[in-house]
């Protein structure tokens, strides 16, 4: 076999499924996966190029099912507040000063130098100027599902909700030549957005087939003031409103009830957990371990750093693991192999890209990751998954691919330039600091 590129790791993790191979070989050609080769038939692989990775984990690009990327330049500016006083009389003030094309490009850019030095391959974002995100993904190499934004108020982005809907279908259409960037629908929240924009998303997302994502129930006060002012709780609305489907995404989900993770399971819907923005705003416990015995497929996302304060997908891992095994009060609850399958193929899952990405498999898409292991943290090695995600810190991700493309290497992200990205935020953080 004639390949171009053949990485050879100590440990392959293929996810699908949740095994380690030892001393496997992997090939690519042409951005995708043409063979995982055991030990015996590696010599029977010629390639132009050999990486070999002896103290190595090969693994999928970790999803980050959900951001606010631009939001990095946010980071830190309202911590230790609860999420009303947080979102309304911090950020929604701040972005109603900065949000615009070039704060998003910048926010954009510094959040996707940060992903890919911490192994993450794909992000789906919720946010303004969804074009600008898109055109910087797209040069960045970095796998990207760029959502519609939906509100009903104005803002710098759109003036009404009919406006941010021509706005987003006209970032659809831009995208089409974007070989790394697909799109979702992505209204706000149920308390954001009234029934009629709602069903239109639901007849869009339909007849164009795609995704739609959603901050719902993400405390018990929101649920509770739903439930108040029109008797119904906030998912009783999205299903009477029938966007309750496979491709729905809700996303936090920390106060649901029996009848409702039954729902999610009925309806095929996805949970995009968030583990430690949900602890750092107090918000609640999304019950992972009942949906997953359900059958509802979960993905883990950073939300967005102003409110975690990291886009770090192995941290993320360990906090849902291990705010799992509280919530639930069972050591066994959303085990380690459960955490990194949901920070992979579970977010390719629930963004459609299941068929390209989430798992190393013959025939998908070159995304993968290498985690060096030979660190006092996470040697010796006993258990490779374990090790992944109770040890393991994204500063050990050395070279990660996109589509066969090697976007960083040896922890030089080759695609960004980080000298000018972090001076550009540095100049944002001054002009937020000016008075009003």
């Amino acid at each position: 076999m004639q390949v171009h590129t053949l990485v050879t790791p100590r440990w392959l993790v293929p996810i699908q499924p949740m095994t380690v191979l030892e001393g496997h070989g992997l090939a690519l050609d042409q951005g995708r996966i043409t063979a995982i080769a055991p030990p015996d038939a590696l010599a029977d692989i010629e390639a132009v190029e050999h990486i070999d990775l002896p103290d190595h984990v090969l693994m999928p690009g970790l999803v980050n099912a959900h951001t606010h990327a631009a939001m990095s330049l946010m980071r830190g500016i309202a911590d230790d507040l609860p999420l009303l006083e947080w979102l309304e009389q911090h950020i929604w003030p701040t972005e109603g000063r900065f949000a615009s094309e070039s704060f998003v490009r910048d926010g954009t850019r510094l959040a996707m130098l940060e992903m890919l030095l911490g192994g993450t391959t794909c992000f789906a974002d919720m946010y303004f100027f969804p074009d600008g995100i898109a055109q910087a993904a797209d040069a960045a190499g970095i796998r990207a599902v760029v959502g519609m934004i939906l509100i009903d108020f104005p803002t710098a982005w759109a003036k009404d909700a009919s406006e941010y809907l021509s706005k987003g279908l006209a970032v659809q259409d831009a995208t089409r030549d974007m070989p790394l960037v697909t799109t979702m629908f992505a209204p706000h929240a149920p308390y954001t957005v009234s029934d009629a924009p709602l069903e239109r998303v639901r007849t869009l997302s339909d007849e164009l087939d795609r995704p739609v994502q959603m901050h719902v129930h993400e405390t018990a006060f929101e649920v509770e003031e739903a439930f108040r002012a029109t008797g119904q709780r906030p998912l009783q609305r999205l299903d009477a409103l029938g966007l309750l489907k496979p491709g729905f995404m809700g996303v936090h989900m920390t106060a649901l009830n029996d009848d409702e993770i039954t729902l999610c399971a009925q309806r095929g819907v996805s949970v995009v957990h968030c583990p430690e923005s949900n602890m750092k705003l107090a918000s609640g416990q999304c019950r992972v371990d009942d949906l997953l015995a359900q059958g509802v497929n979960i993905a883990l996302g950073t939300d967005g750093a102003a409110s975690n304060n990291d886009l770090d997908m192995f941290g993320e891992m360990r906090s849902a693991a291990m705010l799992a095994k509280l919530t639930h009060q069972r050591a066994t609850a959303f085990s380690a192999e459960q955490a990194l399958r949901a920070a992979t193929l579970g977010g390719a899952r629930a963004l459609a890209l299941d068929e390209t990405i989430g798992s190393l498999e013959p025939g998908k898409s070159a995304d993968m990751i290498a985690v060096s292991l030979r660190q006092p943290n996470t040697w010796p090695v006993h258990h490779v998954v374990s090790q992944l995600v109770y040890a393991c810190g994204r500063e050990q991700v050395t070279d990660v691919w996109v589509a066969g493309q090697r976007v960083v290497e040896h922890r030089n992200v080759r695609t960004l330039d980080a000298e000018q990205i972090m001076n550009r935020a540095a100049h944002w953080a001054q002009r937020m600091q000016e008075p009003a």
